[in-house]
């Protein structure tokens, strides 16, 4: 068989003829209405939604067999009868020089519908050589490809309009990281990056996209918030698609709030793209659940800058503290001075979810100078609570 010619129909406003009323005729029904066609259906019978779409005047229902003469002034014909009369169609078909599309028998068609799948404007239509389930596996490789950001879908032009999305990186490791924030990151003229994002993402990039490096330390801001909400906006306002990546969850004492206000303030369209949150899944990475049937049945979140003290004293309370190991010691006085036994257990758990995850266990009593010991430093979660010693570092 010769190699087939691919080419993109359109049918709007086009006499597309569907012989034929069951489950095949209806798929490709669906399809042809999608694309605006002038859709005709000739079958004594036909299925429910055929049915109702013809009612509803979407669509031409001859209630009757297939005639000679049926294809006049028609374009296209899909046959699905899976009866001889799809021969005679398809001879009709040529005799009028009609692209046929013949049911259930594509090497005696003279065309063939691939398997489509659309993600936002682009459009894969796979041909499986006549095979419509293979066509139908591959499509669906391509359109999950597309959708994870694996395939790139970059805009090679000027957007009319930027726009923002704040995407959160989970905890470091680039394989946490959502489909969506993958498929935004492939598709991102700029990247706006944070010292605790996934870097290694950043290799998958095209070698034109921007990547701008606005990391901080640990009490050291080279480049300040406000300064980033100007770049975040600055670049969306020419026309780019910025993509914030985060470590973490970027609402989740990650300033995201104010960088959506600041997008919002100038007109920037801007989505929040939530991220694996460093609060959960560093401890869970280290065997800690953050609650625990019979052991602790809730947690806060918070920072060591903030009033410790007012948090729940009670032994079925979990608290978890983010970017405190420099005020470790200062932290776990205060909590012992607001009522947390000093026999607290307390896990720090250094680079989690990454190859070089380090867990170091003590009590609020101990863990600030053991720490010290072993040398731990940032980026650091730590864990104070009765689940610490569900932990197998803690055993």
């Amino acid at each position: 068989m010769s190699v087939p010619l691919p080419l993109t129909l359109r049918p709007e406003g086009r006499r597309v003829v569907v012989v034929g009323g069951g489950t095949v005729a209806s798929r490709r029904v669906h399809a042809l209405l999608g694309a605006d066609a002038d859709v005709v259906v000739v079958a004594p019978e036909v299925s429910a939604r055929i049915r109702e779409l013809a009612d509803l005047g979407r669509l031409t229902w001859i209630e009757r067999g297939y005639r000679t003469g049926d294809l006049d002034g028609a374009w296209l014909v899909q046959t699905a009868t899976d009866s001889p009369v799809d021969d005679l169609v398809a001879a009709d078909a040529e005799q009028a020089r009609v692209w046929c599309l013949k049911g259930g028998d594509p090497d005696h068609a003279t065309a063939w519908m691939p398997a489509v799948a659309s993600v936002d404007d682009v459009h894969v239509a796979v041909s499986g050589g006549g095979d419509a389930r293979r066509a139908s596996v591959l499509r669906d490789a391509v359109a999950t490809a597309l959708q994870s950001g694996d395939l790139p879908l970059r805009h090679r032009t000027h957007h009319p309009e930027g726009s923002v999305a704040l995407v959160g990186g989970g905890p470091g490791d680039a394989d946490l990281l959502t489909t969506r924030g993958r498929r935004l990151l492939a598709e991102a003229d700029v990247v706006v990056v944070d010292r605790l994002a996934p870097l290694d993402a950043l290799d998958e990039l095209a070698p034109d996209v921007e990547v701008v490096d606005v990391g901080k330390l640990p009490d050291h801001h080279p480049v300040p918030q406000d300064e980033i909400n100007r770049i975040l906006v600055d670049r969306a306002l020419a026309g780019k698609l910025v993509v914030r990546l985060k470590g973490g969850d970027p609402y989740v004492l990650g300033r995201g709030g104010e960088e959506r206000q600041a997008c919002e303030a100038a007109g920037v369209p801007v989505e929040v793209v939530p991220g694996v949150t460093s609060a959960i899944a560093v401890p869970a990475a280290a065997g800690i659940p953050v609650t625990h049937r019979g052991v602790a049945t809730g947690f806060s979140v918070v920072t060591a800058h903030d009033e410790l003290g007012d948090l729940p004293a009670s032994p079925d309370h979990t608290i978890v503290m983010l970017m405190g190991v420099r005020r470790l010691a200062q932290s776990a006085a205060t909590l012992v001075a607001a009522g947390h036994p000093e026999t607290s257990p307390v896990a720090v758990v250094e680079r989690g979810c990454s190859p070089d995850q380090r867990v170091t266990v003590g009590t609020l009593a101990t863990i600030a100078e053991r720490c010290v010991e072993v040398g731990v430093g940032s980026p650091a979660v730590t864990v104070v609570g009765e689940v610490v010693r569900l932990s197998p570092a803690w055993r």
